[in-house]
């Protein structure tokens, strides 16, 4: 049977890989050939939210496609702009008549597709969008009412009875060739990126496949992944942001080596649950999901800045939260047990508004997703669905005294205590008279701060 269409254009988004990708065996399937497209989008690069970690992974990602590509006489076409602009310029070159990508979930994304789908409406080509990116999409899992799920647990049981589609291959089609899309000349400006200094991972298929193949060794995950000094956790979230890897392939792969059960496949439905989230509740994205706390009044004086630079540069007196933002402005990530303390810390001690230490997160992780960042701060926040009540505060204390008791992780990140003991280190809120050198007292007193966190949300809490 002949294809329907001549020629196809596939944009390549948060979804670079051959294999396994849905929108991509659609175009192939469909089309006598096919155009690959990834546009770098500088909305997407000069924005409060970019992140360089996850732009180098990203960049590191797009050249191993772009070689995979070409090992099957096919080539990626790199352009700078905007992607309706860029299809405008494209079709007066080389003339298509089918548009395919896969869905996003973002504010931004639904409204960059639309603007795809206009661009396409005027050009007279199709324009096909897929589902790709989650187990399931955003109004497949709903209520007995019809509604989206705003409690995690009831929608994972109800997401955990539906089917996930099996890994595909990368469907028999033709690229367009080499010679035609190096003929296009589009305008492709080379972005530069500061480097890590030790990027925690490689961008690319190849290591996102390595990664997912060791996956036997997240066995033990229910009791080392809160473990900050090993690596009990999948190590995937980047791979997966991307697109690298599939979300299909990672959920099969898990659940035949470590079985149906393990709690690592629950950490799939999480991510689904917050992108659902997002596109049900895009207010989530500025606003506090239960818009009552809105009205908090956080902290934001000179003071409070202050405050926020020391978290920021990990000098609060606090050694699990010091260690813990020291480890992703050096290295774009940080362990997730610590991720939600230092979270905690910044609203629940400190006072300061979620949103800050949201973008901070954002400008810094490799695995930067939007959905998710922000599901679990508003979680750590206790201003989310299904979030951590206000009145349960982390103690940072006894967090780090039950997560890193022989304070390998701490004296790994902040070197100042290398030399003292443990027992020391758990006891620095005790105000020994310590010679700490460099490393500065504790910030704030927590039991004092906690109680003016509960009372702050305890005056909002009463106006429900």
């Amino acid at each position: 049977m002949a294809p329907q269409y001549r020629r196809a254009v596939f944009i390549f988004r948060r979804d670079l890989r051959l294999v396994d990708n849905t929108g991509l065996n659609l175009a192939r399937t469909s089309a006598a050939s096919v155009l690959p497209l990834f546009v770098f989008d500088p909305r997407q690069i000069n924005h409060a939210y970019f992140s360089k970690p996850g732009f180098s992974f990203l960049k590191q990602s797009v050249k191993e496609l772009d070689t995979a590509l070409k090992l099957q006489n096919g080539a990626l076409l790199l352009c700078s702009g905007t992607p309706d602009k860029v299809l405008k310029t494209i079709y007066h070159k080389s003339a298509f008549d089918l548009v395919v990508f896969n869905t996003d979930y973002t504010p931004f994304s639904k409204s960059r597709d639309e603007a795809i789908t206009t661009t396409c409406k005027e050009l007279g080509v199709e324009c096909i969008a897929v589902h790709d990116a989650l187990l399931h999409p955003p109004g497949t899992v709903l209520s007995t009412t019809g509604k989206p799920y705003t409690i995690f647990t009831p929608f994972w049981k109800k997401a955990a009875t539906f089917p996930v589609n099996k890994p595909s291959a990368l469907a028999p089609g033709s690229w367009a060739l080499l010679k035609e899309v190096e003929q296009l000349k589009l305008p492709f400006r080379e972005q530069q990126e500061e480097k890590q200094k030790q990027q925690a991972q490689q961008g690319g298929r190849e290591e996102g496949v390595r990664i997912l193949t060791q996956a036997k060794r997240c066995k033990d995950y229910k009791t080392m992944r809160d473990i900050p000094s090993v690596n009990g956790t999948s190590q995937l979230s980047a791979h997966l942001k991307f697109g690298t890897i599939s979300v299909r392939e990672t959920y099969h792969t898990l659940r035949s080596t470590l079985g149906d059960t393990h709690p690592l496949l629950r950490q799939l439905y999480w991510r689904d649950f917050f992108t659902h989230i997002a596109y049900f509740f895009p207010h989530v994205f500025g606003h506090s999901f239960h818009k009552v706390y809105d009205a908090i009044v956080w902290s934001n004086d000179e003071r409070a800045n202050a405050a926020f630079a020391r978290w920021c540069n990990g000098t609060t007196g606090f050694p699990i939260v010091d260690a813990g933002l020291r480890e992703l402005n050096a290295t774009g990530l940080m362990h997730n047990r610590v991720r939600m303390i230092t979270a905690s810390f910044l609203v629940k001690d400190l006072h300061i508004d979620w949103r800050k230490g949201e973008q901070y997160f954002a400008q810094h992780l490799l695995d930067y997703d939007p959905c998710v960042n922000n599901g679990n701060w508003q979680w750590c926040a206790s201003t989310g669905c299904d979030a951590q009540p206000y009145f349960r505060i982390f103690n940072p204390w006894l967090q780090q005294q039950r997560f890193d008791p022989d304070c390998q992780y701490i004296k790994k990140w902040v070197p100042e205590l290398a030399q003292l003991t443990p027992k020391a280190i758990h006891q620095l809120f005790l105000q020994q008279p310590l010679d700490l050198g460099s490393y500065p007292k504790p910030i704030v007193e927590h039991k004092e701060a906690a109680s003016h966190a509960k009372a702050l949300f305890a005056a909002i809490a009463q106006k429900q």
